[in-house]
């Protein structure tokens, strides 16, 4: 029996060693493919922003100027999740060219944002890089424009920057705690170790596959544009450091707003919530609703049969309440119901769940 024992154990012990280097190998190739597949997104989708120091590292972000006519104050957009400048850049630049000074900002770890230090894990401390671009930029009072993720930042920016605040608008907000988590990956990307391991492995290789499933889930029922996968840079937060950075954020959320909800009652400037009743990505009852209830005369615009993308759904509507927040009369509530059987019409009916892109749900 020992004679055996002598005989298994060695070579035992050359089996695991040489399972142990295969894997090795195997996540050697993969990290390599995930930088080629990394620098080829970067080329396909190169910067269209402008890097500025806000205090140790660089804020990504377009800088439009108004023009010389223009009837807006100056807005700065905030990205949601997973995105970067180019997602609200594709839906507003061209509609509110001229009009308004606008700032296309890439958040902290976002598109071709450096990510700074821990205090940007929070909506605080993004707000808090926010303001300081805006006051690198020269711009004194913006409107600021939250969609989805970015919602948590506006709210953040309201309660702390009450001075650089013209108004806020909430795009499909993800502003409050709710039910549940988030998808599993966003916590196993966070992680310490084996979070690194896995966005410069596995991450980018699997994400591709679901850009465009994804995408089809975070506009349902409406029907993504066929442009905008191609023209947004969809799959710039694939690159590892940026899905590291998405995760952080999104693993996050929860925690941060269960405690900074509570402080959305000191926001005390003009105010629109702009949300549908079909969104499938966070709880327009929890938040939306949420916003309305701790936000002091603010309004509440609640649109039948919209999905998570007001943005580039109903343009008119978030370009009305830009309008509304200036001072120019305009009646939210009537256009909504105008869209409405527009929405119905080009509903889309899902083939099925896709995982999530975004935060909240």
């Amino acid at each position: 029996m020992k004679d055996l024992t002598l005989f298994i154990l060695p070579r035992l012990g050359l089996i695991l060693l040489g399972i142990v280097v295969v894997l090795a190998l195997l996540l050697l190739a993969l990290a390599i493919a995930t930088q080629i597949r990394a620098r080829a997104i970067e080329e396909q989708y190169p910067n269209i922003g402008t890097l500025t120091d806000v205090g140790g590292f660089r804020l990504n972000a377009l800088h439009v100027a108004a023009g010389p006519d223009a009837d807006l104050p100056p807005i700065v957009f905030i990205h949601g999740a997973s995105g970067n400048l180019r997602d609200q850049a594709g839906a507003f630049l061209e509609p509110l060219r001229g009009r308004a000074e606008m700032l296309f900002v890439d958040r902290p770890g976002h598109g071709y944002s450096e990510r700074g230090g821990p205090e940007n894990d929070t909506p605080a401390g993004q707000a808090n890089a926010i303001a300081t671009l805006m006051e690198k930029m020269g711009i004194t009072r913006a409107i600021i424009v939250g969609h989805s993720f970015g919602g948590a930042i506006a709210a953040s920016f309201g309660v702390l920057h009450p001075d650089k605040v013209e108004g806020l608008v909430f795009l499909a907000a993800a502003t409050h705690p709710w039910p549940g988590g988030v998808d599993w990956y966003y916590h196993v990307a966070a992680a310490p170790i084996i979070g690194p391991l896995f966005c410069n492995t596995l991450a980018l290789q699997a994400g591709m596959s679901r850009i465009t499933p994804g995408t089809a889930h975070v506009f349902a029922p409406n029907p993504v544009p066929a442009s905008y996968v191609a023209e947004t840079g969809a799959a710039l937060v694939l690159r590892p450091a940026t899905f590291r950075a998405n995760a952080t954020d999104v693993a996050g959320l929860h925690a941060y707003v269960t405690e900074f909800s509570k402080r959305y009652s000191e926001i005390d400037k003009p105010t629109v919530i702009i949300t549908g009743d079909s969104d499938e990505i966070v709880l327009e009852e929890i938040h939306s609703k949420g916003l309305a209830r701790d936000i002091k005369g603010s309004e509440l615009v609640w649109i039948k049969g919209l999905g998570h993308k007001p943005d580039y759904i109903v343009t008119d509507i978030v370009i009305a309440a830009l309008e509304k927040i200036s001072g120019q009369a305009r009646d939210l509530q009537a256009m909504a119901g105008a869209a409405e059987p527009r929405l119905a019409a080009t509903r889309v009916e899902p083939e099925g769940r896709a995982p999530s892109l975004q935060a909240g749900q």
